[in-house]
């Protein structure tokens, strides 16, 4: 049986937290992990599947994979993860190579399962519909930096965004108990993470599958708040109309908990939004964006824009367009509309060609590119607390680190050119320069405050 293993995990964090399960059960049964796949006995790839590109990631890892697999033909290649859910039965049959495809509920069965690997036949696919939900005992290996990490506090999804096919993916909504996720919180604490990032597909979701009179998204947050010491509380995937003014107050009211709010807004045309099955207008959005800026006025806020869904018009893009310049929030992605079979939104008529998606998106990414340098100068001058991630990327001979209104991964990162620092250490830092994305700043002395 492999005992050397190399992990690749693509796409979003919440697939990172499946990886590091899988890495957590592989480790308790001896398995010792490696950093280059030459290395490895067994390579194991946790894919992606929620849109085309990102199945196309994942066959280009599994074809880059198996080309190691044939220099060296003892090694086992596996495959899991949302993909597999999505396309087992053609993958299995597209990709000889692979020995052995998971879906998504078998990620704390990756043991058990590998060991279908020593008989002479390959193992069969197994799918069925999705019900696996992790806890506190699960095994788990951390793969982001020391002083990070992420608490997945649901799976699935009940929304039913018609561009969307997670709840096909991943099941319904269902949420951890807030007793279990205190206790992963302080498990994490102990082993000295500064900052906890909640994930889900829905934040806001927290709990509506549990009954009435059940802990909420407020809930987990004041126990978080009782129950842990962690300097840093942010939240990604805030569903736009569950975000409510109790949740505004406790970050308002409690520094730890980051001023930072990831709302997927998705469009802004009323009529796209309908066609989106998005159970909100550009009234309410505009509400709710200014009950943040009047709680909280140094507040970051994140979104997404889709373009390029089924029926979107030019005067929809002008609108869009007009929104952000309005409004001007700190961060925002755009994403060209990607038509996945199995989505309501597939059925659609006029549906937009790519050359006019690639379009609308680089005219809104060059709107957004000038908020966003306006957004971040006037940082400048003003002092911060910075989460130290270690040596810069860029050079090797400045320090990296962020702000509270700059997520891991996603958004822009704070470059130090003068003072020192350990990785997981969060130093006073006074912004000194502005870019489009990242900011450039010096450590100052305490002392100097």
């Amino acid at each position: 049986m492999a005992d050397k293993v190399f992990i690749q995990s693509l796409g979003c964090p919440k697939n990172l937290v499946d990886s590091e399960v899988m890495s957590g059960c592989l480790q308790e049964a001896g398995y010792q992990f490696v950093e280059t796949p030459e290395e490895a006995d067994l390579l194991l790839v946790n894919t992606c599947g929620f849109i085309n590109p990102a199945v196309e990631e994942g066959v280009d890892a599994i074809l880059a994979l198996s080309q190691v697999k044939k220099a060296k033909p003892h090694i086992k290649l596996v495959v899991t993860g949302c993909m597999v859910q999505r396309y087992g039965a053609e993958l299995q049959k597209e990709l000889p190579e692979v020995d052995l495809f998971l879906g998504v509920d078998d990620v704390e069965e990756i043991v058990a399962r590998l060991k279908g690997l020593q008989a002479e036949t390959k193992p069969g696919l197994e799918l069925h519909e999705p019900r696996y939900l992790m806890n506190s005992d699960t095994p788990r290996a951390i793969t982001t930096p020391s002083f990070r990490a992420y608490l997945k506090i649901t799976e699935g999804c009940s929304n039913r965004c018609s561009y969307c096919l997670i709840p096909s993916l991943r099941g319904p909504l269902r949420s951890r108990t807030l007793d279990d996720l205190i206790r992963e919180a302080q498990l994490l604490a102990e082993n000295g993470i500064k900052e906890l990032t909640l994930i889900a597909q829905d934040l806001t979701a927290y709990g509506l599958d549990l009954g009435l009179n059940r802990e909420r998204l407020d809930d987990l947050l004041k126990a978080l708040l009782a129950e842990t010491d962690i300097p840093w509380i942010r939240m990604l995937y805030l569903y736009p109309m569950r975000l409510n003014r109790s949740t505004l107050d406790l970050v308002a009211e409690n520094e730890r908990i980051l001023p930072y709010f990831d709302i997927p807004l998705q469009h802004i045309s009323n009529r796209v939004l309908k066609a989106m099955n998005r159970p909100y207008d550009r009234q309410s959005v505009e509400e709710l964006l200014a009950s943040i800026k009047k709680r909280l006025p140094e507040a970051a806020i994140r979104t997404t824009f889709m373009v390029g869904f089924p029926g979107e018009t030019n005067e929809d893009v002008d609108e869009l367009a007009e929104f952000m310049v309005a409004q001007r929030l700190n961060h925002v992605g755009i994403f060209t509309y990607s038509n996945e079979d199995g989505c309501e939104a597939a059925k659609l008529p006029n549906q937009c060609d790519e050359e006019v998606k690639e379009a609308r998106k680089e005219r809104l990414m060059a709107i957004q590119a000038d908020i966003s340098l306006g957004v971040n100068r006037r940082l400048i001058g003003t002092t911060q607390p910075v989460l130290v991630e270690g040596l810069s990327r860029e050079s090797d001979l400045l320090l990296e680190g962020r702000l509270r209104y700059q997520a891991p991964e996603i958004d822009g990162c704070l470059y130090i050119t003068a003072g020192n620092s350990r990785p997981g250490e969060i130093v006073e830092v006074k912004i000194t320069e502005a870019h489009h994305y990242d900011l450039i700043g010096e450590i100052i002395n305490q002392e100097e405050k």
